[in-house]
C-alpha cells in the first residue's frame, strides 16, 4: 500500500495516474480539511471531494473539483431567494455535502461520514480525513482576516497576502486512522499540492510529522520550477509565510522526514540528492509518467 498526503490539486493529478497502476485498496490518502466550511447548513471538505469524486471516475476534471456534468439548479435559485453562496455548489455534489451535514450532525466523526461516504460511492480505496476535530486556514489581507475558501474563491486569489494562520478550539490531532495508514504503507508519497495550506496543515496535526520520521521511505514532490508554482496561489503564501516559493522552500519544511525529495526537470534551483522528473502533469499521460517513476522508485518495478 502506498498512503499519499493530499490537498488541492496537486496530489490528485498524481493520483489520477496512480490509479491506472495501483489496485484501489492498495491506495491510502489522507486529505486536508483545514479548508472545510458550513455554507447554507451544508458541510464542504472541498479537499476530500475532489480525492472521492477522482477515485469514484466522477470529478470534473476541466476544474479540479465537483462533479462532472452537475447542474446548479438549487444554488440558481438561492440567489434569486436572496441567500448568496460565494461557492457556486452543484446539485449532485450537494447531496454529498447535505449527506455529510446530516452525519456529522448525527455524531458521526467526519472519518465515520467519509468512509459511509465513500461507500455509498463505490470508492475502495481508503480516504481519510487528517484529523476529526475543526481547523481552519485563514489568511491575512487588507481587508482583515478571511476563510481560504473566501480568498481563493470569491476573491479569486486577487488579494495581497500579509499572513496565514490556522485556527482551532484545541490543537488538532490525527486519527488513529491516518497514523495506522501511515505505519502500514510501504512508502508515503507527497504530492505536488501547496506547501502552506495542503499540506502544512496534515503535518500540523500530532502525530503526523513523528511517525513520517519513523517511516522507512517518504517521497515528495514540489510543486515549484524556479519561483513559480505549478498551479494556485502557492507562491504568495509561501512568501507570507516567511518560506521561500521555490523548491528550496518546500524541501525545507519536509527535509526532517523527507527520503527522496523530486524536482521538476525544468527547474533551476538546485537540491542536492534531488531525483529529477517531469512533474508537469498537464495530461492523464504526463501524470501516469510520473506515477510509474514513483512506482518504480518504491517497488523496483
Amino acid at each position: 500500500m502506498i498512503t499519499f498526503l493530499s490537498g488541492g490539486t496537486g496530489t490528485p493529478k498524481l493520483l489520477r495516474g496512480m490509479l491506472d497502476l495501483l489496485e484501489e485498496r492498495d491506495i491510502a490518502v489522507i486529505v486536508n480539511t483545514a479548508e472545510d466550511i458550513w455554507l447554507s447548513g451544508n458541510h464542504l471538505s472541498p479537499d476530500v471531494d475532489t480525492v472521492m469524486y477522482l477515485v469514484a471516475g466522477v470529478l470534473n476534471t476541466d476544474r479540479w473539483w465537483g462533479i462532472r456534468d452537475d447542474t446548479y439548479i438549487t444554488h440558481d435559485l438561492l440567489a434569486r431567494l436572496g441567500i448568496e453562496e460565494f461557492i457556486a455548489v452543484g446539485d449532485r455534489d450537494r447531496a454529498v455535502h447535505v449527506a455529510r451535514g446530516e452525519m456529522l450532525r448525527g455524531g458521526m466523526r467526519l472519518t465515520e461520514a467519509t468512509k459511509a461516504l465513500c461507500e455509498r460511492l463505490g470508492v475502495r480505496a481508503t480516504v481519510l480525513p487528517m484529523t476529526d476535530s475543526p481547523v481552519t486556514t485563514y489568511v491575512k489581507t487588507r481587508q482583515g482576516e478571511m476563510h481560504f475558501q473566501e480568498y481563493w474563491v470569491k476573491h479569486r486569489g486577487a488579494l495581497a497576502i500579509e499572513g496565514v494562520v490556522r485556527r482551532s478550539r484545541e490543537p488538532p490531532v490525527a486519527t488513529p486512522e491516518v497514523i495506522a495508514a501511515i505505519e502500514a504503507s510501504d512508502a508515503v508519497v507527497i504530492g505536488p499540492s501547496n506547501p502552506v495550506t495542503s499540506i502544512s496543515p496534515i503535518l500540523e496535526c500530532a502525530g503526523v510529522r513523528e511517525a513520517l520520521r519513523r517511516h522507512r521511505r517518504v517521497i515528495a514532490v514540489s510543486p515549484f520550477i524556479g519561483d513559480a508554482p505549478v498551479s494556485g496561489p502557492a507562491a504568495a503564501l509561501m512568501r507570507a509565510s516567511g518560506r521561500e516559493p521555490s523548491s528550496a522552500g518546500t524541501y525545507g519544511l519536509y527535509e526532517d522526514f523527507v527520503d527522496v525529495f523530486i524536482q521538476d526537470i525544468r527547474d533551476p534551483v538546485e537540491i542536492e540528492g534531488a531525483l529529477r522528473l517531469d512533474t508537469l502533469m498537464v495530461y492523464r499521460g504526463k501524470s501516469l509518467d510520473l506515477a510509474k517513476s514513483i512506482v518504480t522508485l518504491i517497488y523496483g518495478y
